[in-house]
């Protein structure tokens, strides 16, 4: 089966199906009681069950098509495969495994989807009907949208961690665990790198060196789950890894410190207090001052702090490894720049199958 084997869906394709509310029409305005034309794509790598998942994905599957692409275990994966009857619970296909695990997964969902639009999620995301509905109403015009998340529960390493999402949200919008897709965009594009670390800017990135649209969805905020603490401390050098991608991102966070160490406690107060007012100006946009708390942008100056340190760690990672490592894998690239792209020279592998 080929993930690009579907140039006549680009030629069928309904126009009004972009939107995911084609077979809602005849349920009035609201679209209650009918399912979304859309599919939800959920790549999951676990090495044990995820039983949280379950009422989840029932609810889920109420309101429109759910495809779980599992690369866990096999004994995880037939234990999910028991539990997960109201979905399509399907292995990554062969030859879509990237060292990049998830992107192999979301191909994977891309190939076995069948309506246009496509809601990729991490396994920590909690949209709901109301949210995937507004998120929807924004595809037509755009073959990506950029939704925005907030951690639910909120522990103190996730109002940490909110600091990051604010101050994204004041300058661009931050990068979320979820994506709203074009599916016969990503076709036409022929997928996007598996070998890259930060994969959700890779295929936005992707989309549009190939023409397509981005919208940054501020008001469209989705509950995420914060992760262990464990998990939170093993993804600070790998989250700074990422600006490898934007390096005036990088420039301004590796210069945090020596600026703070030339120049002393005057410049740390300033930069506290710019990062704050910064951080409270993200948290105010597109509706984010009801979905936040407002002690949030007090948070800000501590992952500015952090980020400063672990920027230089993952330059230092860079020198010693050669990039960052990642589930046994050590990957050199956070993203493919967009000049390389538009040349249309950065495939991983051909994906005619």
């Amino acid at each position: 089966m080929s993930l690009v084997r579907s140039e006549r869906e680009v030629a069928d394709a309904d126009p009004d199906a972009r939107s995911g509310f084609a077979s809602c029409a005849a349920s009035g305005p609201s679209g209650a009681g009918c399912r979304l034309e859309a599919t939800y794509i959920l790549p999951l790598h676990a090495p044990k069950a995820v039983e949280e998942l379950d009422g989840y994905l029932e609810d889920l599957a109420l309101h429109l098509d759910v495809i779980v692409v599992d690369g866990s275990p096999k004994d995880v994966f037939d234990r999910n495969h028991q539990r997960w009857s109201a979905v399509r619970h399907i292995p990554v296909d062969a030859d879509l495994v990237t060292p990049m695990g998830k992107v192999g997964g979301v191909l994977t969902g891309v190939r076995h989807a069948t309506t246009t639009a496509l809601v990729i999620a991490d396994d920590d995301v909690r949209w709901n009907r109301g949210l995937l509905e507004q998120a929807l109403r924004r595809l037509p015009g755009a073959e990506v949208v950029r939704p925005q998340n907030v951690f639910r529960p909120n522990p103190w390493h996730a109002r940490w961690d909110t600091g990051r999402i604010l101050l994204n949200r004041a300058f661009g919008g931050d990068w979320p665990g979820t994506l709203v897709v074009d599916r016969l965009a990503l076709l036409r594009s022929g997928g996007y790198d598996g070998s890259v670390l930060f994969e959700n800017l890779e295929l936005v990135r992707t989309l549009r060196a190939a023409g397509g649209t981005e919208r940054v969805a501020l008001d469209v905020i989705v509950p995420r789950r914060p992760p262990s603490w464990t998990q939170f401390r093993e993804q600070r050098v790998r989250q700074a890894y990422d600006e490898l991608a934007r390096p005036w991102r990088l420039a301004v966070a590796l210069a945090v410190g020596p600026v703070v160490a030339l120049v002393g406690r005057r410049a740390a107060l300033a930069l506290a207090a710019i990062a704050v007012v910064a951080a409270e100006a993200g948290r105010c946009r597109g509706g984010g001052a009801a979905a936040y708390p407002a002690t949030s942008a007090l948070w800000a100056p501590a992952w500015v702090a952090e980020r400063t340190v672990t920027s230089w760690l993952a330059v230092a990672s860079r020198a010693r490894h050669g990039g960052i490592r990642y589930r046994g894998n050590v990957l050199r690239s956070a993203a493919t720049p967009m000049r390389r792209l538009r040349l249309g020279s950065a495939r991983v592998r051909p994906l005619d199958g």
